[in-house]
């Protein structure tokens, strides 16, 4: 699965902005990593305060992106490469300026005043001290209403549908069978987990030095939700065979068979277990990095891993999304490692475990975070949020625009990197977002001329996926974690009949050996690999795939 944010894919029209066409000019170019679905982030009409994440209508492309007719071809031309396509499907919300916010407005009396959750209190205290994904209250004023608010998760542009309300739920059904039936193969699911809140709407102990408590705590995962999924599945995608991938932080493990079980909700969700696994905290994240070690990172992967065996079920595994870092700047902490050898490394890590791997677009050419000056320079509104709860929390300037560089979204927002350009190809004017200065030889043209990227590299992982001989232990093979392995080393084996697939990873910049002999041959490496009759040696950042087909 390929992951476009079409944005900042590629502009063909001269505006900045990365368009549609600009997806169909490199339907090939994704094809060649040997990539079957793709992802499109959010392309409907929106005024763009969450990038696509506040829809104001869900059945229209917006016209910086191409009209509707391109996104038809843009379907067609991807059928004809045998590669299927799913769109956002963004649900929990709307914008601020969809009709049926602006008619609950309007009207208090109108049927849409139901289709959100608006609250009338006393005094003009707000309904409670619930604290939202981007900071500040989950209540914002009605204007021209007194002691009236609407609800809100995420921004304040953002308005909350409410799911209580079945005709409002029919709607959402309706719209999501007319891109069903248009051709998409189905959603990635944003932010499910938040559809039920609890009705008490009761405040709680603040959790910050604002007042304020997470609105997590009442509005994720919370009794009941499994109605409203149950329905969602039922009028919706086991209708057409849809697939459908869900955002589903916070699953318990205990009901992860709902989730992706034989009949569960979706067709895979997201493994979250180690996406945050370098933040303290993932809402305020300006509260800086986790100190975590390749200890950590090797229980999350394979505890999850293991979770969703017992369950049997998919996992969406990914290194990278919208949402986060660049992985490279994320889990290589010192800049002088941050090398296209890490970076394949990683993606060895990941690419053979059980579940569909996930690459968003820059990550198969080792892109990273790069640094910016000042805060004007960023464009995500969760940063700027988290920058300024930062200085109310007595930050300096300095240190909050630290950690806003580290962590923000705009890092992954950043124009794909076609050419070394001074657009990189992505636009012949200045892009939406300014571009990093650390990007020699990490862009598409360079890198399919040298066959040791990290772009070539990435179209040997996906050919493995197709591979005659291996494609079946790869996708259905047992996942069996290797024991008593140095501590910067991530090792399994997948393991189905007489094949044995070895992948050993070694996450630091010191050179190992393991006292471990692998029977097989050496299908991939990263770096100086040398196997003999009683280890394995692997320089820094090295990985290795070994395999053994004992029916040959």
């Amino acid at each position: 699965m390929y992951q476009i944010y079409p944005r900042s894919f590629q502009d063909t029209n001269h505006d900045g902005i990365g368009d549609i066409q600009g997806m169909i000019n490199h339907l090939d170019y994704i094809r060649d990593l040997g990539v079957t679905m793709i992802w499109v982030s959010p392309i409907y009409k929106s005024p763009m305060v969450d990038m696509g994440y506040d829809i104001a209508d869900y059945q229209d492309i917006d016209p910086q992106f191409g009209p509707l007719d391109d996104f038809k071809t843009f379907l067609s031309e991807a059928k004809k490469r045998h590669i299927k396509v799913i769109m956002d499907l963004v649900v929990n919300h709307t914008s601020d300026q969809h009709d049926w916010f602006k008619q609950a407005l309007a009207d208090p009396q109108s049927k849409y005043r139901d289709y959100f959750i608006f609250k009338k209190t006393k005094n003009g205290e707000v309904p409670n001290n619930w604290r939202s994904i981007f900071g500040g209250s989950t209540w914002e004023p009605v204007v021209g209403e007194s002691n009236t608010y609407y609800f809100h998760t995420f921004a304040p542009q953002q308005p909350d549908l409410n799911w209580e309300n079945p005709a409002l739920r029919k709607e959402i059904y309706h719209m999501i069978n007319w891109w069903l039936e248009l051709g998409v193969a189905g959603f990635r699911v944003d932010a499910i987990t938040h559809l039920k809140k609890d009705l008490d709407w009761a405040s709680l102990p603040a959790d910050g030095s604002d007042g304020l408590v997470s609105v997590i705590k009442k509005g994720q995962n919370r009794p009941g939700i499994d109605v409203f999924l149950k329905e969602l599945q039922k009028e919706t995608s086991d209708k057409y065979d849809a697939v459908t991938v869900g955002e589903a932080y916070g699953v318990p493990e205990e009901d992860l068979i709902k989730y992706i079980g034989p009949n569960g909700y979706f067709s895979m969700i997201f493994d979250f277990s180690y996406m945050n696994i370098d933040v303290i905290n993932t809402d305020e994240w300006y509260r800086g990095r986790n100190q975590w070690s390749v200890s950590d990172l090797r229980e999350a992967l394979f505890s999850s891993q293991q979770v969703a065996s017992k369950v049997k079920g998919t996992l969406a595994n990914v290194l990278e999304n919208h949402d986060q870092p660049r992985v490279l700047s994320k889990l290589v902490p010192d800049k002088q490692n941050q090398t296209p050898a890490a970076a394949k490394a990683l993606a060895t890590m990941y690419y053979f475990l059980p579940g569909i791997p996930f690459i968003y677009q820059g990550q198969e050419l080792g892109m990273k975070n790069f640094v910016r000056d000042d805060i004007s320079e960023f464009n995500d509104v969760s940063s700027i949020n988290n920058y300024q709860m930062a200085l109310k929390d007595g930050y300096s300037k300095e240190r909050a625009l630290a950690a806003i560089n580290d962590k923000s979204r705009d890092n992954a927002r950043v124009p794909m990197q076609w050419d070394h350009t001074e657009f990189a190809g992505f636009s012949d004017v200045a892009p939406w977002l300014k571009m990093g200065s650390d990007r020699t030889g990490i862009d598409v043209q360079t890198e399919l001329a040298d066959k040791n990227s990290v772009l070539n590299y990435y179209k040997k992982l996906g050919a493995w996926h197709h591979d005659p001989v291996w494609q079946r232990v790869i996708t259905t093979g047992d996942l069996q974690p290797l024991p008593s392995l140095p501590e910067t080393v991530i090792g399994y084996q997948r393991i189905l009949d007489e094949q044995v697939l070895t992948v050993l990873v070694n996450l630091s910049s010191d050179a190992i050996q393991i006292d471990r002999n692998k029977n097989g041959v050496i299908l991939e490496k990263v770096g100086n690999v040398t196997i003999n009759e009683k280890n394995i040696s692997m320089a820094g950042y090295g990985a290795v795939v070994i395999g053994l087909n004992a029916s040959r």
